[in-house]
Order: C-alpha cells, then sequence, then structure tokens
C-alpha cells in the first residue's frame, strides 16, 4: 500500500467503472484489471473489502459464477 492518498477512493471507482460498463458482464478479474490501471497496489484483499463493503451497503451484488469467478454487478434502483 501506498504511503499517498489516490486522488479517488476505491469504492468510488468501482462503482464509476461498473456503471461505465453496464452493458458487459463484469467479472471479479476483469474489474481488478481494470482498478489496476489507477491503484498499481492493489491487493486481492482489499478488493474483495471494498466489494463486500458495497454489497452490505446494498450499492452491487456479487453473484458466484464458478469456484474461483464471481459477477460484479449495480443493484437495481
Amino acid at each position: 500500500m501506498s504511503k499517498y492518498w489516490k486522488p479517488q477512493p476505491l469504492h468510488t471507482l468501482v462503482i464509476e467503472l461498473l456503471e461505465k460498463k453496464k452493458e458487459k458482464i463484469q467479472t471479479d478479474a476483469d474489474l481488478y484489471q481494470s482498478l489496476l490501471e489507477v491503484y498499481d497496489d492493489l491487493s486481492l484483499s482489499e478488493l474483495n473489502k471494498t466489494l463486500m463493503k458495497l454489497e452490505v451497503d446494498g450499492v452491487l451484488h456479487v453473484y458466484g459464477l464458478t469456484k474461483t469467478k464471481r459477477r460484479v454487478e449495480l443493484a437495481k434502483s
């Protein structure tokens, strides 16, 4: 983890990426690769914590596709 703050919080960037790619099925691996462009030191555990927080808050849903792949989509408002 970098000692400097990023200009955009991780949870905000996750929501923006999901809104931008609404038409495509977004897996957690695709989302992780997109986030690495901004957060080059992002770990999978940080992403999982952020996804869990957003899911508990009712912002998005995470569905298991296979044993290792998950589908991530915004909750319908």
